[in-house]
């Protein structure tokens, strides 16, 4: 079955321009003017639409114990999330449970096999290191892994000391792969954190206030200093500190391979948000900041200091002692009732999968900060090429995987939990007023989506073997 789109108005990472686009099979085969269709082929009439590749998510996490729960959504309510806000391929981290690091790919393989429904890739997570795991992780590129995760926060839990972190930039070096940095001081944060509760501190502000913004920005600091000695691709995570994009900026200016990612929560919430009697909902680390680093961050993304806008997508409900309806079953999971008297015991994290794409065009492109081509480099193509998927990913053009969103770009909708499909209680953009919505979502040339109308099927996503990565 082939499938022809129609008149569109085709965006990509560097051009705009109006074609028709022929699809076959799984892929793109043609893009041109006035593209003849046979009796057999479905004609989509694209007309005063726009056509961009499927959204690339380069950061999320499914079904992640965390505090005596799990988040909410798994491979399959979060890959549907996904694709109604337009994103077709998606990566999870893999948890370091065991020691053979083949051993945790398989369990996480056995998590998500049966029931992804987009394209999914994995990014291993390094939170113990030793001789052992060293002689592992060059094994991870046979395995289509070609991404290490490191933290410098969470102690006695995530948390590598500097030398070992040092040592894994090494290995990453060789062996072609980046390393992606959970930049926080953790010493810092355990410290605060301590004397708040000691203090009687216990209410939701006190999450951020012990998480304090200078230890982010020391943090990407060091890490940047350990690329300029290694040498090592670095891609540092969900950055939320004006002072932290100017160090990647000054980084990128001296020619180092560092590279930034920011997320949704980063440009538009501040610790305002967790005094509200609600704040729980805004618990994630690192914390919103203010709106200088708002600013900051926004500018990041104008400029190019951001390679990347991903979300960060770990999501619980707010209350899970009640149920929601979901796909006409009723679910409650624990969610951040559980710190109702704690921020410590908050399930960290928050939905945000099926919102990225409609919030970056709308306050984005819509408001003239970035361009249509920036806002697909941002979202699809940019992640794709750091990771090794371009061209399958991540692009409009022949021999890729037709991954297409048809987007209406004149319609407007009051946006919120329903629109969302997380599968959680709340949305922090409940009520919000976005302009540009997506109409028709395609992967590898079959409609998953259709208005509102869900067209995936559990299993429906292939894993992806990512080649070697491209530092930008």
């Amino acid at each position: 079955m082939a499938t022809l789109i129609k008149s569109g108005t085709l965006i990509s990472a560097s051009e705009t321009f109006k074609a028709d686009v022929f699809i076959e099979r799984d892929v793109i085969s043609k893009i041109g003017s006035n593209l003849d269709a046979t009796a057999e082929t479905t004609v989509i009439d694209a007309s005063g639409k726009l056509v961009m590749p499927g959204g690339v998510e380069a950061h999320a996490h499914f079904e992640l114990p965390m505090f005596n729960t799990v988040s909410s959504d798994d491979h399959y309510t979060g890959h549907k999330a996904a694709a109604f806000g337009g994103t077709t391929t998606a990566f999870d981290f893999i948890s370091q449970d065991f020691d053979d690091l083949l051993e945790c790919v398989n369990a996480w393989h056995e998590k998500a096999n049966n029931k992804a429904a987009i394209d999914y890739g994995f990014h291993m997570n390094i939170t113990k290191f030793d001789e052992e795991i060293a002689k592992d992780i060059p094994a991870l590129r046979k395995e289509g892994i070609n991404s290490l995760k490191v933290f410098t926060a969470y102690n006695d839990r995530l948390r590598l000391m500097d030398g070992d972190i040092y040592q894994v930039m090494r290995i990453a070096k060789r062996h072609g792969m980046v390393v992606m940095v959970h930049a926080e001081n953790g010493d810092v944060i355990e410290l605060l954190t301590n004397e708040a509760l000691a203090a009687g501190h216990t209410s939701t502000e006190w999450h951020a206030l012990t998480r304090p913004a200078d230890g982010a920005v020391e943090s990407v600091n060091r890490v940047i200093s350990l690329t300029r000695q290694t040498g090592a691709p670095t891609y540092i995570v969900h950055m939320n500190t004006t002072g932290g994009v100017d160090h990647v900026r000054n980084a990128r200016d001296e020619g180092l391979p560092v590279m930034g990612e920011t997320c949704p929560q980063y440009l538009f919430f501040t610790i305002d948000e967790l005094r509200q009697p609600d704040g729980a909902k805004w618990i994630c680390s690192p914390p919103m900041r203010s709106k200088d680093d708002n600013a900051g961050v926004w500018k990041s993304l104008m400029d190019g200091t951001m390679q990347t806008f991903a979300t960060d997508h770990c999501p619980f409900f707010y209350d899970g002692t009640k149920s929601i309806q979901y796909e006409n079953e009723k679910i409650a999971i624990p969610g951040k009732e559980l710190g109702d008297n704690d921020f410590t015991k908050i399930p960290n994290g928050l939905p945000a999968i099926g919102d990225r794409l409609l919030l970056l065009w709308t306050y984005g492109v819509g408001t003239g900060k970035l361009t249509p081509n920036q806002f697909v480099q941002l979202t699809s193509t940019n992640p794709a090429k750091i990771f090794g998927l371009y061209p399958k990913k991540g692009s409009i053009m022949p021999g890729s995987d037709a991954d297409i969103v048809i987007w209406d770009p004149n319609k407007e909708i009051v946006y919120g939990v329903d629109h969302a499909h997380h599968r959680t209680d709340y949305n922090l953009f409940e009520g919000w007023k976005l302009k540009g919505v997506i109409e028709k979502v395609f992967l590898r040339g079959k409609m998953i989506v259709d208005g509102k109308n869900w067209y995936g099927v559990k299993g429906g996503g292939n894993y992806l073997d990512c080649n070697d990565i491209v530092v930008l």
